[in-house]
């Protein structure tokens, strides 16, 4: 049997401990979501590994971990400093079109920045490829339900204040991140205490979200997102000429404005797809600014 020319998902993770133990911020062994098998469960899959080839391009002139084939769901804490802790956590959902999850570019990395300014990052691990006969979102929202419900049931532990709970995603991981902030009901059978907790998110970014309206109907917003008052505050960012279509944020925003629900929305006019927070010269990578100055204005990185 060939092997990956790339290390192994599992390996990555043992050296990304080692190199954040040395850089002030602390990432935890991954967690397990689920105490069994994940719900619905059925599917074999062949082994979790990443699936980049070498000759897929670089993002800002590096490589990047396209790990498929998860069917064991995991969390991983990433804590700030104890000097610069402020009790705001996000859960991080990297993209992949629902088929890989890009772990570095849109999860790692990702997780490391929000520790910078304060904030506990959790990288979630959700299920890809899309299982079969069910909708591409549908066990990936378990997922990330259940990790809301850890999160919060862990706050004190973890030195989180359960009411500054984010979500965080991009592209597929966006979509995911809207659907987690519009779905009110848990869609799976009560496992144990943790799933007792809210599921909906405190607030919400989304980065080059996908699938957030229908092309073929006028750029509807999606079905399954069911937009009312209650839903999160949310930062939205995506490029003009980004190939996933800047109409899924200006449709999506729309329907957030109907129902009265507070946003903010930047569109750059160059910066195409998947860039995750890897500065080049587009200006679209300049977003974490943004989205710190936007959590700072709502007092999500104030120190409680």
């Amino acid at each position: 049997m060939s092997r990956s020319p790339f290390p192994s998902w599992a390996a990555f993770v043992a050296l990304a401990a080692m190199l954040t133990q040395g850089s002030g911020y602390a990432a935890d062994a991954p967690r397990a979501l689920w105490p069994g098998k994940a719900p619905g469960e059925k599917q074999v899959l062949p082994a979790e590994q990443d699936l980049t080839k070498p000759t897929e391009g670089l993002i800002a002139g590096r490589r990047l971990i396209r790990l498929g084939n998860v069917s064991e769901p995991t969390l991983e804490v990433y804590r700030p400093t104890a000097a610069t802790r402020n009790g705001a956590a996000v859960l991080v959902c990297p993209g992949g079109g629902y088929h890989i999850l890009a772990m570095d570019l849109e999860g790692t990395e990702v997780c490391e920045w929000l520790n910078s300014i304060g904030v506990t990052g959790v990288l979630l691990k959700y299920r890809v490829p899309r299982r079969e006969g069910l909708e591409k979102h549908a066990a990936p929202l378990q997922d990330a339900q259940r990790a809301m419900g850890l999160i919060r049931q862990n706050a004190t532990e973890w030195g989180i204040d359960p009411q500054r709970v984010g979500i965080l995603g991009f592209s597929a991981g966006g979509h995911l991140a809207a659907v987690t902030s519009t779905t009110t009901a848990r869609t799976y059978p009560t496992v144990d205490a943790a799933d007792e907790q809210s599921s909906r998110p405190d607030f919400a970014v989304l980065v080059y979200p996908g699938y957030l309206t229908v092309k073929e109907e006028h750029d509807r917003v999606s079905s399954e997102l069911k937009i009312t008052g209650d839903t999160p505050p949310t930062f939205l960012v995506m490029a003009q000429d980004d190939p996933v279509r800047v109409e899924n944020v200006f449709g999506y925003a729309s329907a957030l404005k109907q129902a009265g629900v507070s946003f903010e929305l930047h569109v750059y006019p160059t910066g195409g797809h998947g860039y995750g927070l890897r500065r080049t010269a587009d200006m679209v990578t300049t977003w974490p600014d943004r989205v710190a100055d936007w959590m700072k204005a709502r007092g999500i990185l104030e120190r409680r």
